[in-house]
């Protein structure tokens, strides 16, 4: 009797394990990380500001790219809908979370390169604050459906 309980156990064990199975897999695949900032620019700095992105940020944005430190960037037009929303979205996509780990201490000799020093790097911040306004930035990370 104890056998017959056991070998009935055991196929009830084994035949829902594939359904219990099915149930804990995810419907998706973690994919690319997007960093996104919205940027308002300054009133009739527009011009000026996409110089900037064309040049510098480009030359930037290529380089870590070329470096596998990033998978690709982009850089949209929005319609602002008040004086407070973004007119720029930028974006860059990561392989996934780890591209994170000691992003700093990869990305700084590229900066260093493009800028000269690191405090050059900073004063070039500031000059590019007086063209527009960080509005804001948010992480998003792509799910894959299966």
């Amino acid at each position: 009797m104890k056998k017959i309980l056991l070998l009935l156990a055991a196929a009830i064990l084994t035949t829902s394990a594939p359904a219990s199975r099915a149930q804990e897999e995810h419907a998706y695949t973690q994919g690319h990380v997007v960093v996104v900032s919205f940027v308002r620019t300054e009133p009739g700095m527009f011009e000026e500001y996409l110089r900037y992105l064309d040049n510098t940020y480009k030359h930037l944005m290529d380089e870590f790219k070329k470096q596998g430190l990033i998978t690709d960037y982009a850089v949209y037009s929005a319609m602002p809908r008040d004086p407070q929303d973004a007119d720029l979205i930028l974006t860059v996509t990561y392989k996934n979370m780890a591209a994170f780990d000691d992003l700093q201490s990869r990305t700084d000799p590229v900066v260093k390169e493009v800028f000269g020093s690191l405090p050059k790097a900073a004063s070039a911040s500031a000059d590019r604050g007086k063209m527009r306004r960080e509005i804001g930035s948010q992480m998003v990370r792509q799910l894959i459906l299966k």
